[in-house]
Parts: structure tokens; C-alpha cells; sequence
């Protein structure tokens, strides 16, 4: 009997740690790439009248990937083994679309900030299933982090994210992307 509750706490407490490391690791890789998008936009708008504004959301972004950077370390999580791939292609997603004026850049930020809320969302319901109290610094943050990317979203959209051209076709496209990059986070 004894074997068996040590057993069982021995795979609960396996899931638990497979489970943060899961959500650390792809969380890590979405706040760089967000960092690396705010970084490629202002590289091209940075005198427009969005500038401010990109500089205002990469700073939030750059304090987002430093609370991931130190839940990494604490949690003793590596990075996904693409992030040098992720980084390079979310800078490019971030200069291609300012290239398309500061409507296409707001529709960037738009499309990957609602995927990256509801993806908060999800891994927020996913903590509370588990353990609400052995999760509880962790849900603070991560709700936290969701909601700035939720202010980013509506950033986005004052500023006139959706009248960009064919800005359906574009948010498609990001977000696709943006869910194959998570699903590969999730597990390399």
C-alpha cells in the first residue's frame, strides 16, 4: 500500500514538473519572439507615429522575456531548441510587417497578441485542473503577462491594426504560424 501512494505521488509530482516545464519552455519562445517583433517593427517605424507606441509594448515585451528567463532558471527548464530559428523569423515578421505600413504592424501585434491570450487562457485553465495552490506564483504571473498581452491586442486595434490590406488573410497567416511555433515549443 505504502508503494503504491509513493508511487502515485512520484507520477503526480512527474506530471506536474512535465507540465510547467511544457509551459515555461513555450512561453519562453513566445516572449521572444515578441520581443524580436517589437525589435524588427520599430527597426523600420521607429519616426513614425507608432513608434512610441512599438517602444512602449517591445519595452513591456522585454521584461515579459526576462520573468521567463528567470522562471526558466528556478524551474531548471531549457530553452526550446529552435529559439535561435524562432528569433530570426520573428524579427522578420516584425520588419516585413511594419514594411507594410504602421496598419500592417498593428495587425501583427492584433493577431499574435489574441492567439497568445488565448494561449495564457489555456495554460491557466490547464494550472488550475492541476493544483490552483501548488500553482498559485505561477498563475499570478501568468495572468499578469496574458492580461499586458490582451492591453497589447487593444493597442493594436486603436491604432488601426484592422484596416490593414487584406488584414484577414495576414492574421491567418501569423496566426498559423504562431501555432505551429507553440506546438513545436511545447515539446523540443
Amino acid at each position: 500500500m505504502f508503494r503504491v501512494i509513493v508511487r502515485h505521488a512520484h507520477q503526480q509530482s512527474a506530471a506536474r514538473q512535465a507540465l510547467i516545464e511544457k509551459i515555461i519552455r513555450v512561453d519562453h519562445a513566445g516572449e521572444l519572439g515578441a520581443d524580436r517583433i517589437y525589435a524588427g517593427q520599430l527597426a523600420v517605424l521607429q519616426g513614425s507615429s507608432v513608434g512610441s507606441v512599438i517602444r512602449k509594448m517591445w519595452d513591456e515585451e522585454k521584461e515579459h522575456l526576462d520573468t521567463m528567463e528567470r522562471l526558466a532558471a528556478k524551474h531548471n527548464v531549457p530553452h526550446t531548441v529552435f529559439s535561435p530559428v524562432f528569433s530570426v523569423a520573428a524579427y522578420a515578421l516584425g520588419v516585413g510587417s511594419a514594411l507594410l505600413g504602421k496598419e500592417g504592424a498593428m495587425a501583427c501585434t492584433i493577431a499574435v497578441e489574441e492567439l497568445i491570450g488565448q494561449h495564457y487562457n489555456d495554460q491557466l485553465k490547464e494550472l488550475l485542473a492541476d493544483d490552483p495552490e501548488a500553482h498559485k506564483d505561477l498563475l499570478k504571473i501568468l495572468t499578469r503577462l496574458r492580461d499586458e498581452e490582451l492591453h497589447h491586442h487593444d493597442t493594436g486595434i486603436e491604432h488601426d491594426g484592422l484596416k490593414a490590406p487584406a488584414y484577414s488573410a495576414l492574421k491567418w497567416i501569423i496566426q498559423t504560424g504562431c501555432k505551429g511555433a507553440i506546438a513545436i515549443a511545447e515539446k523540443v
